[in-house]
């Protein structure tokens, strides 16, 4: 299973996946929406826009690369790396395909230009569903034909129970031609609700079935708040170990304490935990220019 492959596994589950060296891919979700023109209801969708900016490594990429295939984190960082430099070098003359996500390509700038799959729709929750085109409705408009006397001369013989007829018959036709656009256009409301009434109850009812399902990562974290995010400074064997660096981070004033043990028995010890992704980035980013250069961020699973 290559890189891209795990990119496009990690874009089911999450919201931005970042490539270290590279690039980070972000999703933002669209809800169903009917072209006018075509009269084409497509379902809800997540949007996949790359940011050249995001390049340092959070760790997401990595450790589901090392709860897959097993390996330890600096491997997973070095296929990484070694899978960045090949798409580098393959730029300078081709696109590079990364798996269903997209293509790349550089411009007359030397810039990276991204064009998503818009086939591939990572929201889970529209497996099942696709575009469908709707009956086109047309308006009709119907004439009234006004009551013409032939002559005054005739018209002062016409009795008076023949006037009031007429102009009862004139009211009538009026009021059933309102009716009848009125009735219309409640018919072309009713359609149309029909229609978005169609896609929800899809959305409710449809059930989906994964014949490769992404793994799920056990991880025995202490639960605090809603604190997610947190930036690892180690992980120990000895218990008496992860004390000792607690101590010393706590003298540099951090908020360090023990996160748990990993799958392999190991007791982790965070610098500090956040509450969203932007904060815990930001602080692993000085940690790691300025403390230790092989901290990382663990992403824990949310209740």
């Amino acid at each position: 299973m290559t890189v891209a492959n795990y990119i496009n596994d990690l874009l089911y589950r999450y919201d931005c996946v970042i490539v270290p060296n590279f690039g980070g891919f972000i999703t933002n979700q669209i809800s169903s929406k009917l072209d006018q023109d075509s009269h084409i209801f497509y379902p809800p969708t997540k949007q996949i826009s790359f940011n050249a900016n995001l390049k340092h490594n959070d760790g997401l990429l990595a450790n589901y690369m090392v709860s897959l295939k097993g390996i330890s984190f600096e491997q997973a960082n070095k296929a990484i790396a070694d899978t960045v430099s090949s798409w580098k070098k393959e730029l300078l003359s081709n696109t590079v395909q990364i798996a269903s996500v997209g293509t790349f390509s550089l411009n007359e700038a030397q810039k990276i230009i991204f064009e998503p799959n818009t086939t591939s729709n990572y929201l889970t929750a529209s497996f099942g569903l696709s575009a469908f085109e709707s009956t086109e409705i047309k308006h009709h408009t119907e004439k009234v034909i006004p009551l013409i006397t032939a002559d005054k001369t005739a018209q002062k013989r016409i009795p008076v129970f023949i006037k009031y007829a007429a102009t009862a018959a004139i009211l009538l036709t009026l009021g059933f031609v309102g009716w009848n656009g009125y009735e219309k256009n409640q018919q072309q409301k009713d359609i149309f609700a029909a229609h978005q009434q169609k896609i929800e109850k899809k959305i409710q009812e449809a059930t989906f079935v994964i014949s490769n399902p992404l793994p799920t990562i056990n991880l025995n974290v202490e639960k605090v708040a809603t604190k997610n995010f947190h930036i690892v400074a180690g992980a120990f064997r000895f218990p008496e170990n992860a004390e000792k660096k607690i101590h010393q981070l706590k003298k540099k004033g951090f908020d360090a304490k023990i996160l748990g043990k990993n799958k392999w028995g190991l007791t982790q010890v965070v610098f500090a935990s956040f509450e969203n992704r932007n904060d815990a980035t930001n602080n692993l980013y000085k940690i790691q220019k300025t403390i230790s250069k092989d901290a990382w961020l663990l992403v824990a699973k949310k209740n």
